[in-house]
């Protein structure tokens, strides 16, 4: 039986499919903190825009992602289980959130929600529906710019996630946002004995 502090549910998906909606349920619903990418990389706006330093996207992208395993490292060693929302679009960054150790196991368990939007019309409208607020500034606001985004991926986003227990929801589905989430949450006891 996985104790406190040992395991790391992952959201994986890309913008737009919904998995930030389905993390912030899932993390009020299993009272977990939710480490979020997105207001990492919002917080290197400054950064990015200042003349007098000439920080590359992929850089301060690179940091965001270092900083999110660092407080999930800490809040594992304060004995919670983290829920981490990101693309997780590239096998590295799952590698990395499994070489998170703590405990007495010096181990986490690593358990993946994939949301997908099988429905692409749909989610062209809820990409392109977003409110387009300065938090955004870093996230595809057009589909244009999704394509162009998926096409720098060069199909990285689709590797083999090993013994890794992953649940793929179809955020665009008939079924409503509680049904997925509960379906994610059944997953979750299923895989994590929480």
């Amino acid at each position: 039986m996985m104790g406190l502090g040992e395991v790391v549910i992952a959201m994986k998906g890309h913008p737009g499919t919904g998995k930030s909606t389905i993390a912030h349920a899932i993390a009020a619903a299993l009272k977990c903190p939710l480490i979020d990418k997105d207001d990492i990389r919002y917080c290197t706006k400054p950064l990015q825009q200042s003349s007098s330093l000439s920080a590359s996207n992929q850089l301060l992208n690179d940091i965001s992602y270092q900083v999110m395993y660092q407080i999930a490292k800490t809040q594992l060693h304060l004995g919670l289980n983290v829920i981490i929302d990101s693309p997780l679009s590239r096998k590295c960054h799952l590698d990395r959130l499994q070489q998170l150790s703590v405990g007495s196991t010096g181990r986490v368990r690593v358990i993946i929600i994939e949301c997908t939007a099988q429905d692409e019309a749909e989610w062209r409208r809820r990409l392109e529906g977003r409110n387009n607020v300065d938090s955004n500034w870093h996230k595809p606001a057009t589909w244009k710019e999704l394509e162009n985004l998926l096409e720098g991926y060069n199909g990285c986003f689709n590797y083999d996630v090993g013994d890794v227990p992953k649940l793929v929801i179809d955020t665009t589905s008939t079924i409503n946002v509680e049904g997925l989430v509960s379906d994610a949450l059944q997953f979750i006891f299923t895989h994590t004995k929480l």
